[in-house]
């Protein structure tokens, strides 16, 4: 699956389009799984999804058009992050593989000083977990009830990463298995 990323102009011509996508869609795996017209006005104005720190792209597959968004966090971190949000009517039909593909692509061809890339998700979070190993990232954390839920109680939240050299070379390097023993 073709998958392009457009870079998001939010504060300025993107700006109703990305406020319509927000508030149209809920996101169940995320913090906030809604957001109001003025929350998401404020993060926009606030940076969130472009600043220095912050940079967003619409998702667009051919014969679809535009799924979803993504949005690089942490840039002057020298790790970066991703947010993914999909349309409701866009889930559970294969296409993070794809995001996923786009996005390391994105960050390591971009980004020459970036040597590895994070994603996190909640550990109920399966489709996604599947998609993060199919495309070569690790898992490196598995941070127990680290996931806020909005009227229920913290689940895990699971850390993933992919390194440069394993996204070049298609391999993986595993994280250690083994932990101090005292």
């Amino acid at each position: 699956m073709a998958v392009s990323l457009r870079r998001m102009a939010a504060a300025g011509r993107d700006r109703a389009e990305l406020v319509a996508f927000m508030t149209r869609h809920p996101f169940p795996f995320h913090v906030r799984s809604r957001w109001t017209r003025e929350q998401i006005d404020s993060a926009i104005d606030d940076g969130t999804f472009g600043d220095d720190d912050n940079d967003s792209y619409w998702i667009d597959v051919p014969a679809l058009g535009r799924i979803g968004l993504i949005r690089f966090e942490d840039l002057s971190d020298g790790t970066p992050l991703f947010d993914l949000r999909l349309a409701t009517e866009h889930r559970g039909r294969g296409h993070a593989a794809g995001i996923l593909r786009a996005a390391s692509r994105h960050v390591f061809t971009t980004m020459p000083a970036v040597n590895r890339f994070e994603g996190q998700t909640r550990e109920d979070n399966v489709a996604m977990r599947r998609a993060f190993l199919r495309c070569g990232w690790v898992k490196e954390a598995h941070y127990r009830e680290g996931w806020p839920v909005d009227g229920g109680p913290a689940l895990a939240s699971v850390g993933y990463a992919i390194l440069r050299r394993d996204w070049v070379s298609g391999g993986t390097t595993p994280v250690p298995g083994e932990d101090i023993v005292l």
